[in-house]
């Protein structure tokens, strides 16, 4: 029996399946033809391996991205190496132009360094100066953006290398300040390959404390490219991004890392830092012994001017001799009484000739009046009044009154 023919393998990595799968050769292939269209080109890094084999004409490295843990295997003819000022070494910032070479037979992709030049510390400092433009232009050292530094931090977060002096002057210098300040330290990488990213993740973790109020990222002096994580772009958005006011600290007066500029607060050294976070407890002391001080003066001068006053009060002839106001309220007291008992007798005058008024007009209209003039009034018996002559009987029983007494009297007769 014929074997069966093996189906075609696919052309393109989007037409492979579990049925038609790719061998591994021919991926490795497929990408070694990939790689190898890309042009040459220009990478920058740090040097963080380098091996060279005495005779032989062929050295490799590890070139890694000084900002995040990344990096490349290269090889490099020994005639670049020679060629560079200087002799090369671990550590180094170099830009070297390289080929993308893909090994097929190990899977693993080398960059084939064909030149290689080392950063000058010129270099570095214009690429800062460009990055120091381009974070001003967004904002991020404006004043207004930064926050107050606390007067008393319930707890100090501390970013330093591990068993440091800036460590020790920081600490030393704040409890000097302020004996009951309380820390919470981080030691990190303060320089070299993880620095950024040890920095980044401590400054991070201290930022969410719940206690800690400031933080100071503090390291001591050194070189230009010794200070280089300072001025990462990675380092400082973090410190713009932190919610808890940072104070940098970072070499002596002359270093001006980027991070200076970003931070809420800058200090010209770590002791100077000490300063910023905390008060003077020997001068807040004072400070408030002249406060007392000042208070008690006041007060006792306060006390003082009233007692003067008083004194210039009760020195007065009014209060001198304490009958004479008495003397005089009773004197207006008396007026007073007088002008109402004139008044009210000068009313009553008037009252009483208005009630002989009013009586005298009473009694000219009263009936009594009339009947003092000579007329009469007649009623019968049950004291109706008579009015009319034609309304009486003949013999009926009247009753006459005068202006003095009653007489009864009959009718003998009426007449229209």
């Amino acid at each position: 029996m014929s074997t069966p023919a093996r189906p075609p393998l696919p052309e393109r990595a989007a037409d492979t399946s579990a049925e038609h799968p790719w061998p591994v050769r021919l991926l490795s292939m497929k990408i070694g033809e990939y790689v190898e269209k890309m042009s040459v080109l220009w990478v920058e890094g740090q040097v963080v391996q380098l091996t060279r084999r005495p005779g032989a004409r062929t050295a490799f490295l590890t070139l890694r991205d000084p900002d995040v843990d990344m990096s490349l295997s290269c090889s490099v003819h020994v005639n670049a190496l020679d060629a560079m000022p200087g002799p090369l070494t671990e550590g180094a910032r170099v830009v070297l132009q390289a080929k993308p070479s893909f090994w097929t037979q190990r899977g693993s992709l080398v960059m084939d360094a064909r030149q290689i030049r080392p950063v000058g510390v010129g270099e570095l400092l214009a690429r800062l100066e460009y990055l120091k433009r381009h974070l001003a232009q967004e904002g991020l050292f404006d004043r207004d953006r930064k926050q107050p530094l606390p007067f008393l931090p319930r707890r100090i977060g501390l970013v330093c290398g591990r068993a440091s002096a800036a460590e020790k002057d920081v600490v030393e210098n704040t409890r000097r300040r302020w004996p009951a300040a309380r820390f919470e330290i981080r030691q990190v990488a303060v320089q070299g390959n993880g620095a950024v990213a040890e920095v980044t993740a401590a400054l991070q973790e201290l930022d969410a404390h719940p206690e800690v109020d400031v933080v100071v990222i503090a390291r001591g002096g050194g070189g230009v490219e010794d200070l280089l994580p300072f001025s990462n772009e990675t380092m400082l958005r973090a410190v713009a991004a932190a919610r808890t006011p940072v104070v940098s600290a970072i070499g002596h007066d002359v270093d001006t890392p980027l991070l200076d500029l970003v931070a809420d607060h800058r200090a010209s050294t770590p002791t100077d830092a000490a300063k910023a976070i905390v008060p003077d407890a020997e001068a807040e002391r004072r400070g408030v012994d002249a406060a007392r001080e000042r208070g008690r003066r006041a007060l006792a001068g306060r006390v003082h001017h009233e007692r003067r006053r008083i004194t210039e009060l009760t020195s007065r002839p009014v209060l001198a001799d304490k009958g004479a106001v008495l003397r005089v309220q009773r004197e207006v007291v008396s007026a007073l009484r007088g002008r109402a008992h004139q008044r009210v007798e000068a009313l009553l005058h008037r009252q009483r000739d208005q009630v002989a008024h009013l009586r005298a007009q009473a009694r000219a209209l009263s009936p009594q009046s009339t009947l003092d003039r000579g007329y009469a009034v007649v009623t019968r018996a049950d004291d109706t009044v008579v009015t009319d002559a034609a309304a009486l009987e003949t013999d009926q029983a009247l009753r006459v009154r005068l202006a003095r007494g009653e007489i009864g009297v009959r009718v003998i007769g009426t007449s229209r």
